[in-house]
């Protein structure tokens, strides 16, 4: 059975406590955009995945009753950066696995301002469910006053850097590309371009980090309506529907451990499986895809996961990059939105703000970054601890969606 996202909404992402407002009320914002542009009601929605990480048991409920108190089930999703990504897939298998018309995923998150800690909680960093990653990174490193997860990902770009022969230069082409990017995106935190040089001479928060490289904690929500391709023929919404054709969630194997390598303890090894196995269930390769939102949480993922995609030999990232090959023009288009390194990154919602990018973009309606003749999009997003989820969306031809 197909699946189709027929609605999106995403709220403006900020830096934390700039607005006064609760996660209800970011909920309210984007659910609510999401269904108005499903041309739907709440009450047509059976089932509701909420995805956050810093708020109680529960949240999702609290959040979710802003749209509606019709007793449906609301599940509350924490894969850490993965989140919104997870309750994406919860709200496809609902509707694949027959359950299910019309669902509701949601993914939110109102944060403090300032670094993350060592784990989802930010808590003592010995009971911190990534420990064991960072147990990697230090048996090799050693461990530093700096923010724990620039650290273990900018440990994996000195590795790669050592390995590969990548250049400071490459790292920050992809904080110049994306902060280009977002300049056209108005639910960006950042809008503001720089050049490479700019990136390089930012704050180094981790050595080769520099700050226009590591995404930003921020306050925002996102929201996909997903339904059964009997609720696109019955509604008549052919003409905005566009299929989930295939997804893949992947977590830890002893590969991300065995090797001692951060670059393998940040997640390149789910990422590789998790694109492998939602290419091959859309029955596409990485080459019929025209753009990506990927998980740039520091500037070294995103080459990382041009490696894991298939998108060029291991080793390889960093000139893919400086070509140009992964930005308008080129073969592809990654980020269009400005990636978390510049649209900003809370955490419940930034897989499915990556999917509502991707959705505007399939539908042509991304104004000033649409990519031209976009009809195949891939999402990824990653969380350490671990969870590697990759989305493919299809567009299909007007009219094939459904019989309207």
């Amino acid at each position: 059975m197909k699946s189709y996202v027929v609605g999106v909404g995403m709220t403006r992402f900020e830096k934390p406590q700039s607005r006064d407002w609760q996660y209800w009320d970011m909920v309210k914002e984007a659910g609510g955009a999401a269904l108005a542009d499903a041309g739907i009601d709440y009450g047509a929605v059976e089932q509701v995945p909420v995805g956050y990480c810093f708020q109680a048991s529960t949240a999702g409920q609290r959040a979710v009753y802003e749209l509606g108190l019709t007793g449906v089930p609301v599940y509350n999703v924490n894969n850490n950066c993965a989140t919104g990504a997870s309750a994406l897939m919860l709200a496809r298998q609902f509707v694949e696995g027959g359950v299910s018309d019309c669902v509701l995923a949601i993914g939110f998150e109102k944060m403090k301002r300032g670094a993350l800690g060592g784990g989802s909680d930010g808590g003592d960093f010995a009971t911190s469910p990534v420990a064991r990653h960072y147990g990697v990174m230090a048996a090799r490193h050693g461990f530093e006053m700096t923010p724990p997860t620039a650290q273990i990902f900018g440990n994996a770009a000195r590795e790669h850097m050592e390995r590969y022969g990548t250049t400071p230069a490459q790292l920050a082409a992809v904080g110049a590309k994306n902060h280009r990017h977002s300049v056209h995106n108005p639910n960006a935190q950042f809008q503001d371009a720089y050049t490479v040089e700019e990136v390089l001479a930012a704050k180094t928060i981790h050595r080769p980090l520099t700050k226009l490289q590591c995404s930003p904690t921020s306050d925002g929500a996102a929201a996909a309506v997903v339904v059964s391709e009997r609720f696109v023929d019955r509604r008549g919404l052919g003409d905005r529907a566009v299929e989930l054709a295939g997804q893949a969630m992947t977590t830890d194997t002893e590969e991300s451990f065995a090797s001692g390598s951060c670059v393998d303890a940040v997640g390149a090894p789910m990422s590789r499986e998790a694109g492998r196995q939602a290419l091959e269930r859309a029955g596409l390769g990485i080459d019929d895809v025209d753009v990506i939102e990927l998980h740039d949480c520091f500037s070294i993922n995103e080459l990382l996961t041009y490696e894991a995609l298939g998108m060029c030999a291991p080793g390889e990232s960093g000139k893919l990059v400086e070509s140009g090959v992964t930005t308008y023009g080129g073969r592809w288009v990654v980020n269009p939105s400005g990636g978390l390194i510049s649209k900003g990154h809370p955490l419940g919602a930034t897989g499915l703000a990556q999917v509502a990018e991707l959705v505007w973009q399939l539908r042509g309606v991304a104004g000033a970054r649409q990519v031209e003749g976009a009809r195949v999009g891939l999402a990824h997003n990653i969380g350490l601890g671990g969870a590697a989820v990759v989305t493919v969306l299809r567009r299909e031809p007007a009219g094939g969606a459904g019989t309207g």
